[in-house]
């Protein structure tokens, strides 16, 4: 396993040099500035890398976002209970669905009960689809944080843990800017 000294800079790990020399000049205002723009640099490289795996399957992270939600809930569920459980804003859920029903890889059930609530199934090809993703995900979760051992892993989870409770619900409710699905990164 490869490890990081400790005395190594955030940005002198960003493999684009571009990118990198960039990350050099920008003026950081605070230990916190620059901390937002190590995440957000290293979240779109890990968005990257996943991106191109879904490619070669055919899907988008979105559409895997919901059918992995439907895996983990383990039943059909109602599209709005499906757009509530996302981890990010997906606008146009149900545009989604469709494409996931017309790539075969789910079904919508009309539920007896309650004739205007719609549930969304998996099929067994997204049960498939799903199983193929697993090992080149473990080999990318591999490369991603082989940087860091075991004990420096666990502390980035907890301090990535501490700071989304810190952050709450509450911010984005009283951040304007949130619902026009707009991310500030500073000053603006």
């Amino acid at each position: 396993m490869t490890t990081t000294p400790d005395h190594v800079a955030p940005h002198a790990l960003v493999p684009n040099t571009r990118a990198r020399d960039l990350l050099e000049r920008i003026p950081m205002e605070s230990p916190q500035h620059e901390a937002v723009i190590n995440l957000v640099y290293t979240t779109d490289q890990i968005m990257l890398r996943y991106a191109r795996v879904l490619r070669r399957h055919g899907i988008t992270q979105a559409q895997i976002m919901i059918l992995k939600i439907l895996e983990f809930a383990g039943h059909p569920m109602p599209i709005l209970e499906i757009a509530q459980s996302t981890l990010t804003a997906v606008p146009g859920i149900t545009g989604l669905i469709d494409r996931l029903e017309e790539a075969g890889l789910v079904t919508r059930q009309r539920c007896q009960e309650d004739r205007r609530v719609v549930r969304v199934a998996l099929t067994r090809s997204a049960h498939k689809l799903l199983g193929e993703l697993q090992e080149p995900a473990k080999q990318m979760h591999a490369r991603i944080f082989g940087a860091l051992n075991p004990e420096e892993l666990a502390t980035f989870t907890r301090l990535l843990k501490k700071l989304q409770a810190g952050l709450g619900t509450e911010a984005v409710a009283e951040d304007p800017l949130a619902h026009e699905g707009r991310i500030t990164l500073g000053h603006d």
